[in-house]
């Protein structure tokens, strides 16, 4: 009841008589009875299996492939990688063992999953030490250079609209072209007269107010005119078709200026206190490197012994081929 099989719409019932080595072939099976326009509402799937035989590491195979397979597809799993085992993982020495019964050999599959995980978990924490290291000498430091020379731009442009302050009643002048203008509406309108100047990306010096200079872009396709107040930082404003409008978005462009600039500073001491984390983290040692060595200490003493085991049946086998065929030996050859 493989891929091709299309019967499904009158399958009642499901029998797996042995398992498969992939978990993907039960899913496979189960995909053929358990599907839209089978016309029975209730299925039933039965699983056979000996008890005391091999079809008990048949499944426990399968349990951890498939633990594996969910870690990846949920994104729950801390690693990046996993590794699978195929039918070569199996030595004639084990499956010798486990004929025989030998508990040590359940012991080292369970070993065998555990140390694996425990060396992707101690590979990932050794990338985060290395990521650790390199943004504390490279990224902390150039991000951190980047945020201070934007205050230091901020404090130099908020010096200077204090340096041109303005006036509580009054509208302070704003330079367009070569004239003054001291109303708001008139200085908006005059803003607007400039626009037809501008076809671009390439800036266009329009004027002046209260010591930054301003210029024009036009953006977004062609929809939006883009007022730039430039100091030691540019401060962008979006204007619109409102004259009046323009004059008090430029305005608040500049009283926002500290506002921006503690943002700016969160942002800085953030990534200060990051780089402090970083250098208290960076060197501590795998939070469970005790665990994976002893158990990678254990599993290699279950290898050895599995494998003097198995040396020592390969010894005793020579020796019976090697023994001199006795005249009692002789007389069975014979009747057979």
């Amino acid at each position: 009841m493989g891929a091709g099989t299309n019967v499904q719409d009158r399958l009642i019932a499901l029998h797996d008589l042995d398992c498969p080595w992939r978990p993907g072939d039960l899913e496979q099976r189960a995909g053929r009875i358990i599907r839209q326009g089978n016309q029975n509402k209730e299925v039933h799937i039965y699983r056979y299996v000996t008890e005391g035989t091999f079809d008990s590491y048949l499944w426990q195979t399968i349990e951890n492939k498939q633990r594996f397979i969910s870690q990846i597809m949920t994104s729950k799993s801390p690693v990046r990688s996993c590794e699978d085992m195929d039918e070569t993982a199996l030595s004639y020495a084990e499956i010798k063992a486990l004929c025989a019964g030998n508990p040590m050999i359940k012991e080292k599959m369970d070993l065998d999953i555990e140390v694996s995980k425990l060396k992707l978990l101690r590979a990932n924490y050794q990338s985060q030490q290395y990521q650790l290291e390199d943004n504390i000498r490279r990224h902390f430091p150039q991000q951190m250079a980047k945020f201070r020379t934007v205050l230091d731009g901020y404090d130099a442009d908020i010096q200077l609209a204090e340096n041109h302050p303005h006036p509580d009643d009054e509208f302070p002048t704003m330079v367009i072209g070569q004239t003054r203008y001291l109303e708001r509406d008139a200085a908006g309108e005059a803003i607007m007269k400039q626009f037809p100047h501008v076809s671009g990306l390439e800036p266009v010096v329009i004027g002046e107010y209260r010591g930054f200079t301003m210029s024009l872009t036009l953006e977004d396709f062609g929809r939006d005119y883009i007022l730039t107040l430039r100091g030691t930082l540019a401060h962008r404003v979006e204007l619109g078709r409102d004259a009046r409008g323009n004059t008090i978005r430029i305005e608040n462009a500049i009283r926002s200026m500290p506002d921006r600039r503690k943002e700016i500073q969160v942002a800085y001491d953030n990534l200060q206190t990051q780089m402090e984390q970083a250098q208290e983290e960076l060197g501590k040692p795998f939070p469970q490197e005790e665990e994976y060595q002893a158990k990678t200490a254990r599993l290699v003493e279950l290898n050895a012994v599995l494998n003097m085991e198995n040396k020592r049946d390969s010894d005793i086998e020579e020796e019976q081929e090697d023994t001199p065929v006795t005249s009692k030996n002789k007389d069975f050859e014979e009747v057979l």
